[in-house]
């Protein structure tokens, strides 16, 4: 682990290789690479990406609140083919 095979070195690897594992999650092991990156994605959504449908939090620490969050999107009227249609022939 070493750059130089110097045992007095190894605790500094030591302490890199801990915090890596314990810090950044990987300690986990998984049975593919695929699954390593689906592990990731969810870790990033639910404790990186901020939720308009969750008043601008992320989602570990939306689920921390009580009460209804306010939603920041803007509500949506989707239409069917029929009414879009029914609309243009009139």
């Amino acid at each position: 682990m070493t750059e130089n095979g110097d045992p007095y070195e190894n605790a500094i690897a030591e302490r890199v290789n801990g915090i890596l594992k314990y810090e950044h999650g990987l300690k986990d092991t998984f049975s593919s690479y695929a699954q390593a990156v689906i592990a990731a994605a969810v870790r990033k959504y639910n404790e990186l990406r901020i939720l308009d449908s969750a008043g601008r939090l992320m989602a570990m620490m939306a689920h921390k609140q009580n009460g209804i969050l306010k939603k920041y999107w803007k509500s949506k009227v989707y239409r069917t083919k029929e009414e879009d249609s029914h609309e243009n022939s009139s």
